[in-house]
């Protein structure tokens, strides 16, 4: 098993320190596309996956979902959280226990959903759909100070419901002077570059597992993909995510360092818990 550089004690005493630099951008890696990112008094939580459900639902069928990683840190434990944001209904994106014990431990706390899913989390979270705050793509919306914009993610297509509204979102997030894309789960799309040149992205949160047939699930991108797109958009920085969750499904990032430096890409590949911070510049 992997062992995260900072889990449970030690990644908490982590963000309480990182509390005192309210001119610096923090941003810790939990797990698959799962992230917590932190500013001045500001918590923002990306895609949480902080569970076993999966192994566990999957134990006994012939698609196991072996964890390849230890836990960074349950659910209850993260508190002072404002937004947690799901970008589709895949379970590892939107789970009921982790976001079910997120909300006991913050539940003040806003979740941004796409609209086209909103009933589909109501009912696993076992809530009301008021309590969730919606958005598809082309939308943008600001809760607790967070702007949200929303842009579709083809998993493997751009999959739409029968009221147009796409199923799978990326978000570029606006926090305070920083610009952050999150791709969620995604393949490259027709235009996908030119739509996100419209901002000026500072880190790009790519998926960079990959797609394979005999893996019976849906795709994403690989790695070299995932520097090149970032290239593209002209992103400060690029940092990998979605592997080293489960066997069947991940990859390492030696293609997308490999790619990344041959092409001048700028990029940080993060342990599991491990922090990322970029300074305000004066």
């Amino acid at each position: 098993m992997i062992v995260p550089r900072l889990a449970h004690d030690a990644l908490l005493a982590d963000i309480a320190a990182a509390r005192e630099q309210d001119r610096t951008l923090h941003l810790w890696w939990l797990g698959q596309s799962g992230f917590l990112i932190h500013w001045q008094d500001r918590q923002l939580l990306i895609d949480p996956y902080l569970s076993d459900s999966l192994s566990e639902k999957y134990a006994a069928t012939d698609k196991p979902h072996v964890r390849m990683s230890e836990l960074v840190i349950e659910p209850r434990r993260l508190q002072s959280v404002n937004v947690i944001t799901s970008s589709h209904n895949h379970t590892d994106h939107l789970d009921g226990p982790t976001l079910t014990g997120l909300i006991q431990a913050n539940p003040e706390a806003e979740l941004v959903v796409p609209a086209a899913n909103r009933l589909f989390a109501a009912n696993r979270l076992a809530i009301e759909p008021t309590r969730l705050i919606t958005i598809d793509s082309g939308e943008t919306v600001t809760v607790a100070g967070i702007t949200m914009n929303a842009i579709p993610a083809a998993h493997d297509t751009i999959e739409r419901d029968e009221q147009g509204r796409c199923r799978f979102l990326g978000y570029v997030f606006q926090v305070g002077p920083w610009t952050i894309y999150h791709s969620g789960d995604t393949l490259r799309y027709d235009g996908m570059a030119e739509l996100l040149r419209r901002w000026t992205i500072d880190i790009a949160l790519l998926p960079i597992n990959g797609r394979a047939p005999e893996r019976r699930v849906a795709g994403n991108l690989w790695g070299d993909e995932a520097a090149q797109l970032a290239h593209e958009i002209g992103a400060g920085v690029v940092i990998p995510c979605h592997y080293d969750m489960f066997t069947f499904n991940t990859a390492t990032p030696e293609l997308f360092v490999k790619t990344a430096m041959k092409i001048g890409q700028r990029y940080a590949v993060l342990n599991l818990g491990e922090r990322f911070e970029v300074a305000e510049s004066a």
